[in-house]
């Protein structure tokens, strides 16, 4: 029997899987012709998350104290080395998985291409394990695992200096190992008969029947004899499936009234007959029970409020689902973790104390999206629900699942493009999911506000930028790139006190310099304006130096608060404030590579902080509050709010 360990403990977190475990073994020890890379792979639900689990406790010193290593069977039990890197890709983009391993590795790469150099040129070999590469992705349906496969994990393999081990669904399996030298990978699919582990399916299943593994007090739990029988049968039933065995168990115990342990009609052999076995013996169909988790199988990120649950139950059903779900989790339960989610480990005011619910494993999910008619259907119901429970239709009041996930629902149902048109989501939404939703969406579907908020978005995630934040940097972009209409109501329909107003913006590249100064008029008075240098031959500049000399600079002249352009403005009659004039007014200038911050010179305290994607070429700020600022881009103009309403950078 595949697995067997008769003289030896097995491993208490795995109970098995002793042909698997040899295999991870020989490649952890670069045992005589073990693989540098190894992918292993399997059905959903067939274990492997949990076997890569148990596995790197034995490559972890702290875990290796706590397992009884000499009781285990030799082959199974790595070596004493350091710690491999592990890069947790859930809900991470693949280029975030690469930078976890630069860090990790303290490479000084500043391009993807300089990280695998850097790693090739490496004198001794690195140990890399990649887990749950089916669990990457802000997003669901963005395809983020099979990109993480080819941009990150295809390069790894093929680097002679990583060994690698890689846990990946089946399908992206003979990808990952495909065009590699013969002898370099080894591919383990815990569905195929030289990996399965009927002897560990029993013990899982006796186990999860145990009174001392926390099942309740039964019949056929209390007495060895029936509870290894049921469970025998449990393990015959499940085929090669862990998901199975623990499913089957769930149902018994969660409903044993009229449960007969000699009736193996309601053991499952897959994940869809667990569903519909525990319907039919509680009464129910199994439309009902599928109907009721629909709503979790597509949903986003860590789970759904459990508030919501019954609201997206009904919009998928077309019906009240409420009663249904009032007295459900006794049907749903066995199929559903719960889990409370505090306000310090979501960072929002607005999660303090609720519950999620998520399914018990995506395997479900994958069943229960593929009896549904229209997947794409039923998440617009989702979706316009979604919408629906937005207060007032103000996002800064939105359930924070619903600002922040509804993009990847539309994305799903095809209507995502439709949503872009609102500058609230775009500052209250979680860039992260926001951003990886919009860039699945081909450019030609996006329209004007949507492509500047994926113009904007690498600032967004990268700061990590609030709310505020956001506002601030759209409010700027959405003005650069001819939208003032959405600049505008970022200040008239949010209610955020920015800190700053963009007056104006020019798509300038080369300015070198920028002044702000006054022009006289004829009638006496004087009007603000920005002097920028440019290049010589910029469309409306006077060239500085002798005549016809087209190789220096020139000067463009601009409305320091109005978008005009000043062609016939004289520079040399324009005044520049003196040093004095600069140092007696209320507001200070600092900048950097990439950042600008405007503070209060009475008690030094930030009243506006920017950043830009590329670096700051020149700035200058008038004594009323007027920052000019150039980039490689271009120049503009903001005026600067009162102290007090700034924003921390």
């Amino acid at each position: 029997m595949t697995g067997t360990t008769e003289h030896h403990a097995p491993h208490p977190h795995i109970g098995g899987r002793t042909t698997a475990l040899r295999a991870l073994t020989a490649w952890r020890g670069a045992a005589p012709g073990a693989p540098r890379v190894v992918v292993l792979t399997g059905g959903s639900g067939s274990g492997r998350s949990r076997l890569l689990t148990g596995f790197l406790m034995l490559c972890e010193p702290e875990y290796r104290k706590q397992l009884p290593l000499d009781e285990m069977d030799p082959s199974t039990v790595p070596p004493d080395l350091p710690t491999p890197a592990v890069p947790a890709p859930e809900g991470l983009t693949a280029a975030q998985v690469l930078w976890l391993l630069a860090d990790h590795f303290e490479l000084n790469a500043t391009s993807v291409e300089g990280v695998y150099a850097e790693l090739a040129a490496l004198d001794e070999p690195v140990t890399v394990v990649v887990p749950d590469v089916d669990r990457a992705g802000p997003v669901r349906t963005a395809g983020e695992p099979a990109r993480l496969v080819r941009e990150v994990l295809s390069p790894l393999a093929a680097t002679e200096t990583v060994r690698l081990l890689a846990e990946v669904p089946r399908p992206l399996a003979a990808e990952l190992a495909e065009g590699l030298p013969s002898g370099t990978v080894q591919i383990i699919d815990l569905d195929e008969p030289e990996w399965a582990d009927p002897e560990g399916l029993l013990r899982h299943a006796q186990a999860a029947l145990s009174p001392e593994f926390g099942a309740p007090e039964l019949p056929f739990t209390v007495d060895p004899a029936a509870r290894l029988a049921l469970g025998a049968a449990i393990g015959r039933r499940a085929g090669t499936s862990p998901l199975v065995v623990q499913l089957a168990v769930n149902c018994i115990l969660m409903a044993p009234e009229g449960f007969d342990p000699a009736d193996e009609r309601f053991l499952p052999t897959s994940v869809g007959e667990a569903l519909d076995l525990h319907a039919r013996r509680l009464g129910t169909d199994s439309r009902t029970l599928r109907l009721l988790l629909a709503p979790l199988a597509l949903a986003e990120a860590d789970g759904l409020p459990i508030q919501l649950w019954a609201r997206l139950a009904s919009a998928v059903a077309g019906q009240d689902m409420s009663q249904a779900i009032a007295g459900g989790m006794l049907l749903a339960g066995p199929f559903v973790q719960p889990e409370e989610q505090d306000a310090d480990a979501a960072d929002d005011e607005q999660v303090d104390g609720r519950t999620l619910l998520r399914l018990l494993h995506p395997a479900i999910s994958d069943e229960i999206r593929a009896g549904l008619p229209n997947v794409a259907a039923a998440q617009s119901q989702i979706a316009m629900a979604l919408l629906e429970a937005v207060p007032e239709q103000d996002w800064g009041k939105a359930d924070p699942y619903v600002r922040d996930n509804i993009a990847g629902h539309t994305l799903e149902a095809g209507l995502l493009p439709q949503l872009l048109t609102d500058p609230g989501l775009f500052v209250h939404a979680d860039p992260v999911p926001l951003r990886a939703a919009i860039e699945a969406v081909p450019t030609e579907e996006l329209g004007a506000p949507a492509r500047t908020y994926l113009r904007t978005a690498p600032l967004l995630t990268r700061t990590e930028a609030p709310a505020m934040l956001r506002a601030a940097l759209l409010e700027t972009a959405f003005v650069e790139d001819g939208l003032p209409e959405y600049a505008e109501a970022i200040h008239q329909r949010l209610g955020l006190e920015l800190p700053w107003q963009t007056l104006w913006s020019l798509s300038l590249p080369g300015v070198s310099a920028v002044t702000v100064g006054s022009l006289p008029r004829p009638d006496g008075s004087a009007a603000p304006v920005a002097v920028l240098v440019v290049p010589a031959g910029t469309p409306g500049a006077r060239p500085v130096g002798a005549p016809g000399d087209e190789s220096g600079s020139a000067v463009l002249v601009h409305d320091l608060v109005r978008s005009d352009h000043l062609g016939d403005a004289d520079p040399e009659q324009i005044l520049r404030p003196s040093e004095d004039d600069r140092a007696a007014t209320p507001l200070g200038l600092s900048r950097g590579t990439d950042y600008l911050r405007v503070w209060d010179r009475a008690d030094r305290s930030v009243v506006a902080a920017l950043i830009a994607d590329t670096p700051f070429t020149a700035a200058d700020l008038s004594p009323d509050g007027i920052l000019v600022l150039a980039t490689g881009h271009g120049a503009k103009a903001l005026r600067i709010r009162a102290a007090g309403a700034g924003i921390a950078s």
